[in-house]
């Protein structure tokens, strides 16, 4: 049986601040072009209103992983639109490194590719990571497990 996602309006959101300390505790990096974590600079990379269990979520990755991961996009502007969006707190963006294409290729199931083409893996808790070619694109429905 497929996971479920959760309603949208379900969500606690949280703060740069509470989302970089659960990053950092964990070891996960982040980095923007721009140097910077204003949500309405599209060269920044920032976490606030990120949902708390996406924040979880990425935490998960990574303690299930073992592998280096890089966030290069949160809930700035900039990204597409819609109720499972960056802007709405689901979506992460890692840096592409093998050890994680790795894992996400060989610990999730195939689902096909998304309407811009981008092939996806769908987890066990129903979390989807699509490759977008220089990055992943994480759809954070539930923490993955946490």
């Amino acid at each position: 049986m497929r996971a479920r996602p959760r309603p949208a309006f379900a969500a606690t959101k949280i703060s740069h601040a509470t989302a970089t300390s659960m990053f950092r505790d964990v070891g996960i990096t982040w980095s923007s072009s721009g140097n910077c974590s204003n949500r309405n600079n599209g060269t920044c990379t920032s976490f606030d209103q990120l949902n708390h269990a996406t924040a979880q979520g990425a935490q998960t990755l990574k303690r299930a992983s073992g592998c280096a991961l890089n966030i290069t996009g949160g809930t700035e502007t900039g990204h597409a639109s819609g109720t499972y969006s960056h802007w709405n707190g689901y979506k992460l963006d890692f840096s592409k490194y093998t050890c994680v294409g790795n894992y996400i290729k060989n610990s999730f199931a195939y689902i096909g590719v998304r309407g811009d083409g981008a092939p996806q893996w769908r987890s066990g808790s129903g979390n989807v990571y699509a490759d977008e070619g220089n990055h992943w694109d994480v759809t954070y429905y539930n923490c993955g497990g946490c």
